[in-house]
C-alpha cells in the first residue's frame, strides 16, 4: 500500500509520555490536567444516563446543546449564530478541524499554516491533497507578519489556519491581527480555519479575539472549540464547531458520514451545565493562577520563561542550562531529572530549533511543585 502520509511516524507526545512513564518522570508535556473535571458536570452526564438517553442524537448534536452554545457566544462576542444551522457538535475539537478541512480542501489547493503548529494541521491539509504554505511565526513572540502572508498568498491559496490562544507558543492574536486578516479575506476570498479550544484561557485581562468578533471574517469562517480543554475532561472528546449557514451545510455533509453524531448522555449534561456561565467565565483567574504559581516556582530554576498569554503552555529557554538541542534535552530532563516536557521544534516541518522547551501547567498544586523542586536540580 502507497501511504497518504509517508514522512508521518507517531506523534512527539506519545513519545514523550512513553518516556515518561518508562522514567517514572513527572509529565508536563502532553496537554491534559491531572485533576478530575467537575463532580457537579459527572453528575448531570451520569443523570441524563439514568433518565435513558443512551440512544443515538441527532446528527447536528442535541438542540440544548446547540441552544446553549448559541446564547453563549452572543454574550460573550456580540454574535448572533443560529443553533439549528450554525453550530455543529463533534467528537473534540481535532475532528472539528479535520471535518472542516475535508470539507473544503481539494487537491493542490493551499492551505496557510503558522508554525510552530499543532500537530494535526499539516497531516490533515496533506490527506486531503492539499498543499501546506508555511510560515513562522516572530521569536521570540510568535506574532504573524502579516506583509509575508500577502506575499505567500496565490491563485491556489484556498484557507487560512489560526490557534488563539496558540498551542504551543501562549501568544494570542491581537485586534490588530484581526484586522489584518479580514483584508486578505475580502480581498482574496479566503476560507479561516480558526482553531480557538483555548478560548476561556486568556491571562491578564486581555481578550480572546475570536473569528465570531468580527462578522466580515465569520462569513468565511469555520471556528472550532473544545469542551473538553477547557472544562478538564480531555478524555470526552467533545467540542463543536461554528461556521455561517453556507459552509455549515456543506461540513454537515461531510460529518454525517465520519461520525454521524456525538456522545449523547454527555451532550445533556454540558448543556445543562452551560445554563451556569461561572462555569466557563471563572476559567481565567483559575488557569492564571496556575501559570503564575508555576512561573513563582520556577524563579528557583535556570530556565528563561517567555510570555505565555493564553492556553495552559509555557515555554522556557534553557540557554543557560545547555546549548543540546531542544529533543535531546527534553529526553535528557525526562531520563535523568524526571520531568517531561515537549521540545518545541517537533512543531516546525523542519525541525526549527530556537532551544525552547513546553510546560503544560494544568496540573495539580503539588504536582508542579514536585516538578519544580527536580527542575532545580539542573
Amino acid at each position: 500500500m502507497i501511504s497518504k502520509l509517508p514522512n508521518v511516524g507517531t506523534t512527539i507526545f506519545t513519545v514523550m509520555s512513553a518516556l515518561a512513564a518508562s522514567h517514572q518522570a513527572i509529565n508536563l508535556s502532553q496537554g491534559f490536567p491531572d485533576y478530575d473535571c467537575s463532580d457537579e458536570l459527572k453528575a448531570m452526564v451520569n443523570e441524563a444516563m439514568q433518565q435513558g438517553h443512551n440512544q443515538y442524537a441527532p446528527m447536528p448534536g442535541l438542540p440544548q446543546l446547540r441552544n446553549a452554545i448559541a446564547t453563549k457566544i452572543s454574550s460573550l462576542y456580540q454574535q448572533q449564530v443560529h443553533p439549528d444551522s450554525e453550530i455543529t457538535i463533534t467528537p473534540g475539537g481535532t475532528y472539528a478541524i479535520f471535518t472542516a478541512i475535508a470539507t473544503c480542501i481539494h487537491p493542490g489547493d493551499e492551505v496557510i499554516i503558522f508554525e510552530p503548529a499543532y500537530d494535526s494541521y499539516i497531516p490533515n491539509v496533506l490527506v486531503n491533497g492539499g498543499v501546506p504554505v508555511l510560515i513562522s511565526l516572530s521569536f521570540p513572540g510568535y506574532r504573524i507578519n502579516w506583509d509575508e502572508v500577502r506575499s505567500k498568498i496565490t491563485p491556489r491559496t484556498r484557507m487560512i489556519m489560526l490557534n488563539t490562544p496558540h498551542n504551543p507558543t501562549g501568544s494570542i492574536l491581537q485586534e490588530n491581527d484581526m484586522q489584518e486578516l479580514e483584508k486578505l479575506v475580502d480581498e482574496f476570498n479566503l476560507i479561516v480555519l480558526s482553531d480557538e479550544v483555548y478560548e476561556h484561557l486568556v491571562f491578564d485581562g486581555a481578550q480572546h479575539h475570536s473569528v465570531l468578533r468580527y462578522p466580515a471574517i465569520f462569513r468565511n469562517s469555520f471556528v472550532t472549540f473544545s469542551f473538553g480543554k477547557v472544562f478538564h475532561n480531555t478524555g470526552w472528546k467533545m467540542g463543536y464547531c461554528v461556521a455561517p449557514e453556507h459552509l455549515m451545510k456543506e461540513y454537515r455533509k461531510v460529518h454525517q458520514y465520519l461520525c454521524f453524531s456525538v456522545n449523547t448522555p454527555m451532550q445533556y449534561g454540558l448543556a445543562k451545565f452551560l445554563e451556569m456561565p461561572s462555569h466557563y467565565l471563572e476559567l481565567p483567574a483559575f488557569y492564571q493562577q496556575k501559570r503564575d504559581y508555576f512561573l513563582e516556582l520556577m524563579k528557583g530554576t535556570r530556565f528563561t520563561p517567555l510570555a505565555s498569554q493564553g492556553s495552559y503552555f509555557q515555554l522556557m529557554k534553557y540557554d543557560r542550562i545547555s546549548d543540546e538541542g531542544d529533543k535531546d534535552f527534553a529526553i535528557r530532563m525526562t531520563k535523568e531529572f524526571g520531568v517531561a516536557v515537549i521540545p518545541v521544534s517537533a512543531f516546525y516541518q523542519d525541525g526549527k530549533d530556537d532551544h525552547v522547551i513546553r510546560f503544560c501547567f494544568a496540573k495539580k498544586q503539588a504536582t508542579l511543585e514536585q516538578a519544580a523542586a527536580r527542575l532545580q536540580q539542573i
